[in-house]
This record gives C-alpha cells, structure tokens and sequence, in this order.
C-alpha cells in the first residue's frame, strides 16, 4: 500500500444525508457542512438500496461537493448488502469519493476486510491504492471493548464515531431520546463511552466524532450535547439538519481569542528557544509561562483553527533589546 494521505480533514460537522433521496442530495451541496456523508445504511429502506447505491454515484460524479469531504456509509458486514455497495460505489465514483464509512464495527477484522476489498478495487480499476479512508462506527458493547484493535486495524482508519442510538440499544440504556442522559443517573451516563473512543482515536493519531442529535429542531439541546463532546476533545459531530450544521461547526471550532492566544504562544515559543531569544527553555508571555507543553496545547487550538479557515488578529513582536 502507498503512503496514506492526510487523514486529519475538517470534520466538525457531518452531515447526513440519505442516498436515495436526490433532492436532499442537492441541496446538501449548498450547505456550510465540513462534511457529507451520503447514506445507505439507516437511512435507505431495503427495497431502496440498489438504486440508492447508483443515484450515489451519479451526484458524487457529477455534484459539486467542493470543500467538503466525501463520504458514503455502507451497510454492516453482517447484512447481504455490504460488498455490493462498496464495489458499486468505489468503482463507478473512486476518485471523487475520500472515505467509506463502515457502520456497526465490532473488531477489526472487519475493517480489515473493508482495507482489503478496497485494495482491490483501486487495483483493478488503476486508481491510487490507499487513497480512500475508512471512518469506523461504535456502536455496541463488543465495537467499544474492541475499538483499540479497531482503530490500527488499517493505515486508512481516519476516524472513530460514536453511534448513540444503536449503543443504547445494545447495553439496554434505559432511555428513548438519543443522546440525551437516561433518567434516574445523576452524572454522564456517556463520559465513559466517549473517553474510551477519544483515546483510541488519539492514540493512533485519528479523529473522534460523535454521534447524532435526533431532536432536530431542537438547536439548545444540540448545542448542549455538543458542547459535551467538544469540551472533551472530540473533532465534530453529526447534523442531521441544516439547523444543526452552524451551531456544530461554532462549538467545534475555537473562539478568535483562542486562537489569537495558540498563534500567539507558537510565535513566542519559537522566539524564545532561537538564538535570538536566548535558547529559553520557558519564557513568559505577559503574566502566564510557556514553554513545550504550552507549545503542544497550542499546536491543537490552532490547528483546528487553520482548518476553520481562521486568520489570527493580532502579532507577536520580539521584546526590544
């Protein structure tokens, strides 16, 4: 396999969209949604899959998704629908397609299969082998207990998603709202859920992304259960209305002073540690102290603000000598 492409793509908000359903297809295009995922798991009833997996095709061939990453989700491995929709979608769209996402991973052999059907694909059909990532979906008990051997299970795994609803389901979750805390617990019934998959994911240098919000027009509800996700870590989440998309790339996204300050603590850093600035292993920027640690923690802020497309407002000048 060739050297993997940059797999850390802008992904606070993800969007998804049904593949059968050609009028949300278009209009989804339109939106300011980091990403699209085009799919034909959930959202497709069976009967509508094998037209699904062509209208597919047509709208990442011919649509224009600039700026976004590409996406389609695909059945489970344990349907009869999964190796047909990743042999239609791969061949007819490969090169204007950036990831597959597999849904309801429970070890990796099963990614490591997906690896290995794309590869042959991209083989058969001369297009750069390694190209198209894999984004893999935890939704059960067995999926978390495995979700370390899940996340090196390929060089294409770029991200790790939290599925709530099936999730839920699987552990006997005493509650019918979707992301929402189930009554009769009085801390964060899924602090432990999303650790676990945030450590995997940064432990193999991968994205982790939460799962959906199902009260759609409810926007306070959304802001709060994405709050949660982002305060720990988490890259983005899922939208599954346009009413969601603004609010998940606002709270994904740092504040302008945040990221003024990480530009800020790069450029003082790198001054300070030059012979210029006194090959200083800490230095002081007005009241606070920096040094390499600080210099890793910005790195982040940053570097989520870079791909927000952000532009800092202030400037570090060098103390006069």
């Amino acid at each position: 396999m060739t050297t993997p492409v940059n797999r850390l793509r802008p992904r606070r908000s993800c969007l998804a969209v049904p593949g059968s359903n050609p009028r949300f297809l278009e209009k989804a295009q339109g939106l300011p949604a980091d990403q699209v995922f085009l799919d034909l798991e959930d959202a497709c009833a069976p009967l509508a899959k094998p037209e699904a997996r062509h209208t597919i095709v047509k709208f990442l061939n011919e649509g224009d998704w600039t700026g976004k990453t590409r996406v389609v989700r695909v059945n489970d491995w344990t349907t009869e629908w999964t190796y047909r929709d990743v042999v239609t979608v791969v061949e007819g769209a490969g090169p204007n397609l950036d990831c597959i996402m597999l849904p309801k991973v429970q070890d990796a052999q099963q990614v490591v299969a997906l690896d290995l059907l794309l590869t042959q694909i991209e083989k058969t059909m001369g297009f750069e082998v390694g190209k198209i990532g894999i984004e893999a979906q935890i939704e059960n008990a067995q999926g978390l207990n495995n979700v370390n051997e899940i996340a090196q299970a390929s060089p294409r795994v770029e991200t790790i998603i939290f599925g709530p609803a099936d999730f839920m389901a699987s552990i006997n979750m005493k509650s019918l709202v979707v992301g929402e805390q189930p009554p009769g617990y009085p801390a964060d019934a899924y602090h432990y859920i999303l650790m676990k998959i945030l450590m995997a994911a940064r432990a193999n240098n991968l994205q982790a992304i939460d799962g959906p919000y199902l009260q759609i027009r409810n926007v306070d509800g959304y802001r709060e259960v994405a709050q949660r996700a982002a305060a720990l870590g988490f890259d983005g989440k899922w939208v599954l209305h346009p009413g969601q998309v603004e609010a998940s790339n606002e709270i994904f996204s740092p504040s302008q002073e945040d990221f003024d300050h990480a530009e800020l603590i790069l450029d003082a850093y790198e001054y300070y540690t030059s012979e210029a600035g006194g090959k200083k292993g800490s230095a002081m920027i007005g009241d606070e102290m920096i040094d390499e640690a600080s210099r890793k923690m910005a790195l982040v802020i940053s570097g989520k603000g870079r791909a927000a497309g952000m532009t800092r407002t202030s400037k570090f000048e060098a103390p006069e000598a």
